[in-house]
């Protein structure tokens, strides 16, 4: 069996960074990439990328281009492109996403749903 590797988002590159001291429960929503490092808490909506770090603890449902989770996640997540579970990840809830890629390690507990990629209208 071939051992999965994916690759971590340098924090640098990213315009906002929730640092581990911050709380937040409600409704999220944002059009740029976004790393979590703290607690979230309600609904997370997203045009881009979303980076969940090692502490974070997220109890919300996800709808985002590409989800990166390292942390704790209660709650489902859909990815329009892509759905990335490190080895370090606790996700309880549905994943669906076209691309889903699980570490060897990381604890999964719901549903995984692979949808068809969406096709370029231009094509």
């Amino acid at each position: 069996m071939t051992e999965v590797q994916i690759t971590a988002v340098d924090e640098e590159q990213l315009d906002t960074v929730l640092a581990p001291d911050v709380e937040f429960a409600g409704e999220m929503s944002f059009k740029k990439p976004l790393m979590i490092k703290g607690k979230v808490s309600g609904i997370i909506r997203s045009e881009s990328e979303l980076y969940i770090d090692e502490k974070a603890r997220i109890e919300a449902d996800i709808v985002a281009t590409v989800v990166s989770v390292k942390g704790s996640v209660k709650g489902n997540i859909s990815a329009r492109e892509r759905v990335e579970l490190f080895a370090c990840a606790a996700v309880d809830g549905d994943v669906t996403a076209p691309q889903i890629t699980m570490e060897t390690g990381c604890r999964f507990n719901g549903a995984c749903r692979m949808t068809a990629p969406k096709v370029d209208a231009k094509a």
